[in-house]
């Protein structure tokens, strides 16, 4: 198996666009997460610090979405193609823990 569809054991060799591009994504939500502790931290007024709390949520779903595409267009269209029917299973699992 190549190490660039090695889903199965747990790891992911990523291209170097796939990976700086989750990397950013992670550093603007770290930055975000830091801003609403800095709000809660100088007592601003609730519906601010939650309107923050929205706002990375939604980057975090957005995170998922760019990261469960990318694995679906990888590792389980290879795997499939591998006949490595399981993977169909662990996806399954794995959006409905997205979806609770």
């Amino acid at each position: 198996m190549s190490e660039e569809h090695s889903c199965c054991h747990k790891t992911k060799q990523r291209d170097e666009k796939e990976y700086k591009d989750l990397l950013n994504r992670l550093s603007r939500i770290e930055g975000q997460v830091r801003g609403i502790r800095g709000m809660v931290e100088r007592d601003a007024y609730c519906t601010d610090i939650l309107t923050q709390v929205a706002a990375v949520t939604a980057a975090l779903n957005s995170f998922n979405k760019v990261l469960l595409a990318n694995h679906i267009k990888t590792c389980v269209t290879q795997d499939i193609l591998d006949g490595k029917e399981e993977t169909v299973d662990e996806l399954v699992t794995t959006l409905q823990k997205l979806m609770k």
